[in-house]
């Protein structure tokens, strides 16, 4: 089995996961969304509290396993292999509209570069979106296609940094602008009225797993490949940290340039990809920032879409005599096929189903409702069905009270508050926009009932590892190692 080469490259390859383009602008967005600073004391505790002891749960569960996550269900009980094919698919039908949106960054980088003054209307009005879409998954194929070491590992070491240079550049440019005191005091300074309101952390907990990729078992598989010798405590800790640190830095950066020109804190995509490059042509050296910016988007975005290949691409190595190559090959040219809709629904063709484009639809669908899911069948499954201890013991923490409260967290906590957080997306619709809004806007007979189907199957696999918890039952396990 494939392993990285050193630390430092499974670290810089786990942060090229977590960091992708949600930390740059959405973080930014849902900062903008939820009364600015007020917004990160509730993500603070929710990335240290929740989504920080998932990651060592994944990590720890992918190395004791040595496996996929396919496979690594698999091996704790033959019924959880549709569950682990689930999440696999769930999360390769993000990545085939993740990579539209990153064939955006490539596009307006390509055209910024050029010196042409590109906008994202003019930009949809054709199938350039189509063929920036191809190029990018073009790329992400060919990375995993070269393996472990020589594509995730050498790319994400050459590419993160490279990143994270650019992100500084533009951050010490942003020190000089004249919004740049008005965007600390609406990050940094927290109205604590709004700390009451349940969207405000629901927000928080959600963008916290969404920010550092926990929960769709990619991190498990990243696990899989590392030594005995690699600190999972440590490193978690590490991605973690860098992870917060890049979306607190890109969140300043933005909010200089949007109170230095007038725009909406709030507008998502929108603002990446429509107001900014109309504030860069305002801007003293735009020429050069406006492609550093684009470039630096499609770094982290090209790094989180090999993180997901590699999720499939595994599973798929796990269970055939196909080699890695014609694997990578294989899905690449189905995540093509499954990201066309996407891609042509921000085109000339406007591809929409019942008013919504496909790719805001499954956004809202797929994106948003299969994360807390699968990671509360991730985190029951691996909890059940190990024996109590493992957890502390792979992460070296055996008898220790930082063990216990580890412990107590995954096998708890956490599955408490992903359940919580389940429901009020489905049924109360706590964190709009969300589900109730698609089935009124967007669902017609035969498409809600399919879309119903699919999210009861996910919540009855969730609820019947739940069950086998409670019940107690432990069946004979083989020994992973």
């Amino acid at each position: 089995m494939e392993t990285w080469s050193s630390r430092a490259g499974f670290i810089m390859a786990a942060v090229g996961s977590a960091v992708g383009i949600g930390n740059i602008w959405r973080f930014a967005t849902v900062v903008g969304q939820n009364g600015g600073g007020a917004y990160l004391l509730p993500f603070l505790l929710a990335v240290s509290a929740l989504a920080v002891p998932l990651m060592v749960l994944e990590l720890a569960a992918g190395r004791r396993l040595r496996a996929s996550l396919v496979a690594g269900l698999r091996s704790l009980s033959p019924r959880l292999e549709v569950v682990g094919w689930l999440i696999a698919t769930v999360v390769f039908t993000i990545l085939s509209y993740y990579l539209v949106i990153t064939g955006w960054t490539l596009a307006f980088f390509a055209g910024t570069a050029t010196g042409q003054e590109i906008r994202f209307d003019t930009f949809t009005s054709g199938l350039a979106p189509v063929a920036a879409f191809a190029v990018s998954t073009l790329c992400v194929g060919l990375v995993v296609s070269l393996g472990v070491r020589a594509g995730i590992e050498r790319v994400s070491t050459v590419l993160m940094p490279a990143a994270l240079v650019i992100l500084l550049v533009l951050f010490f440019y942003s020190t000089t602008l004249s919004g740049f005191g008005e965007g600390l005091r609406f990050l940094f300074q927290p109205d604590f009225s709004v700390l009451t309101e349940p969207a405000l952390w629901s927000a928080a907990v959600g963008q916290a797993f969404f920010s550092l990729s926990v929960g769709f078992g990619i991190l498990l598989t990243y696990g899989s490949y590392t030594d005995a010798q690699t600190s999972l405590l440590r490193s978690a800790v590490i991605v973690a940290i860098a992870d917060v640190a890049v979306a607190l830095v890109a969140g300043m950066t933005l909010f200089a340039i949007v109170f230095t020109y007038g725009l909406t804190p709030a507008a998502g995509a929108e603002l990446a990809f429509s107001s900014l490059p109309i504030a860069f042509d305002q801007m003293p050296g735009g020429r050069w920032l406006a492609p550093a910016f684009f470039l630096l988007l499609f770094l982290a975005a090209l790094t989180s879409a090999v993180s997901m290949l590699e999720l499939s691409v595994a599973a798929v190595l796990d269970r055939t005599r196909l080699t890695r190559r014609a694997a990578a090959a294989l899905l690449t040219a189905l995540v093509a096929l499954l990201g066309l809709p996407s891609a042509l629904s921000y085109s000339s063709l406007n591809l929409q189903v019942r008013g919504w484009r496909v790719l805001d639809l499954l956004d809202e669908t797929v994106g948003t409702m299969a994360l807390p899911v699968s990671a509360l069948v991730i985190a029951l499954a691996v909890m059940h069905y190990l024996p109590r201890g493992w957890l502390a013991a792979e992460v070296g923490l055996s008898g220790s009270r930082l063990g216990a409260v580890l412990e107590t967290a995954v096998r708890f906590v956490v599955p408490a508050v992903l359940m919580l957080i389940t429901v009020s997306r489905v049924g109360l619709n706590i964190d709009p926009p969300g589900w109730h809004q698609v089935t009124v806007r967007a669902l017609g007979a035969p498409l809600q009932v399919a879309l119903t189907i699919v999210l009861a199957a996910a919540l009855l696999a969730s609820t019947l590892v739940v069950v086998g918890v409670l019940r107690r039952r432990w069946p004979p396990r083989r020994r992973a190692r």
